[in-house]
């Protein structure tokens, strides 16, 4: 049989690891793996603040759930073998007062059944214990909790795909995908090739894509833009690991939190602000295309009716660090807003239901030879090897290895 021919479309984490998987499986298949803009990693990948999450906050049994374990487990590994920097640096959940300790247990019980090690409850000298300047009531402790650097684990998972003989084309954006019988034609510009299968992992153009391979629309990527500040040099004495308030249930956002780098900075943030364009990484960007469908959306429209104060609050945080160094000092008293330094920004793809409901799992269909990656939010980079196993068992029909 001649070789399988395989594109795949999106070049941030999750399309390079699935390509580097096509090739683990069938080390004779033609992968071409297509990316719109002229580098790897460029958007959610290269603008992420670098947690490995260690799975507390998934409904056990979920893909979530499932898929971040195994993903911790293969990241960790892959680094410790391309001597890339997996810093342990842990994670406290901080209650402020009994509505959030009750939240907490609930995401308690959660980490012990996902299996998460180490986790515990602290009470407030304990919390102390572990970091010394916050302050609460209680705590959930993650002491395995990792920081990366999502790109550059990217780029070695792409030199290992073209190690094995994958075809990496920048400056490609897909316009078209044709069924032809048991083929799917991949249109880029002026170019069209056949592929035998093709994966869609295109993050915030996910649903594009996969409306353009003919699958049902049922859901809409809605753009959240993530602000952070970074923590002045010489105050970063304040936090050794990840801080973190207890997260609202009702979005899948985790509020303003703290976040070592392993570059040494320290992240504040983010918020979470409708973006006007999908790639809008500054307020002042707009695209009339992008809000046109973000605002057409029936689901946005029933998501805002029900959200606009919370989204108000966003909105004014965005655009004053005294109310976002607020946010902050809840649980780390010292901090003020001259400690603030302006920060980067990142974009969420968030997939929306027509019925108003963020969609909290990760949702991966396939219709023929096409297989879609429609939404992948957080933990989405943590998840990336293992979502690349599920996706290439899916299409392939290799076994995907069972989490440990």
């Amino acid at each position: 049989m001649p070789p399988r021919r395989v594109a795949v479309v999106g070049g941030g984490i999750i399309g390079v690891a699935v390509a580097r998987r096509v090739l683990e499986v069938e080390p004779g298949a033609r992968v071409t793996l297509l990316e719109k803009e002229p580098e790897l990693a460029r958007h959610q990948t290269g603008r992420n603040s670098g947690v490995v999450h260690a799975g507390l906050y998934y409904e056990p049994g979920s893909l979530k759930a499932r898929l971040c374990r195994r993903g911790v487990g293969l990241l960790q590994r892959f680094c410790a073998d391309h001597d890339l920097a997996y810093d342990e640096v842990g994670k406290v959940l901080v209650a402020l007062d009994e509505r959030d300790e009750h939240r907490m247990r609930g995401i308690h019980e959660r980490a012990v059944a996902n299996g998460v090690p180490g986790v515990r409850l602290l009470d407030r000298d304990g919390l102390r214990d572990v970091e010394p300047h916050t302050d609460g009531v209680a705590a959930l402790h993650s002491p395995h909790t990792a920081i990366v650097d999502y790109r550059a684990i990217t780029l070695a998972l792409a030199a290992d795909a073209v190690s094995a003989g994958a075809v990496v084309r920048t400056d490609a954006a897909v316009v078209g995908l044709d069924h032809t019988g048991t083929e799917v034609v991949v249109r880029t510009g002026d170019d069209a090739d056949a592929h035998d299968l093709v994966v869609l992992c295109g993050g915030l153009q996910s649903d594009r894509l996969a409306r353009l391979a003919g699958d049902v629309d049922d859901l809409r990527i809605v753009p959240f833009r993530g602000e952070y500040h970074l923590l002045r040099p010489d105050r970063r004495h304040l936090v050794r690991g990840l801080i973190y308030p207890v997260p609202d249930p009702r979005y899948p956002f985790l509020g303003v939190h703290l976040t070592p780098r392993v570059d040494g900075e320290v992240m504040v943030g983010p918020n979470a602000v409708l973006a006007l364009a999908r790639e809008g990484y500054d307020r002042r960007i707009v695209s009339r295309r992008d809000l046109a469908e973000t605002l057409s959306w029936p689901g946005f429209r029933t998501f805002a009716r029900r959200h606009w104060r919370t989204g108000l609050d966003e909105v004014l945080g965005s655009l004053s660090a005294r109310r976002f160094a607020a946010a902050v000092r809840r649980y780390l008293p010292e901090l003020t807003t001259d400690d603030l330094l302006p920060g980067p920004s990142g974009v969420r793809a968030q997939a929306l239901g027509r019925d108003g409901a963020l969609v909290d799992d990760f949702r991966i269909t396939r219709r023929a030879e096409v297989v879609s990656v429609r939404n992948a939010p957080s933990p989405g980079a943590t998840s990336s090897m293992a979502i690349a196993e599920h996706i290439v068992a899916m299409a392939l029909g290799a076994p995907a290895p069972e989490v440990p």
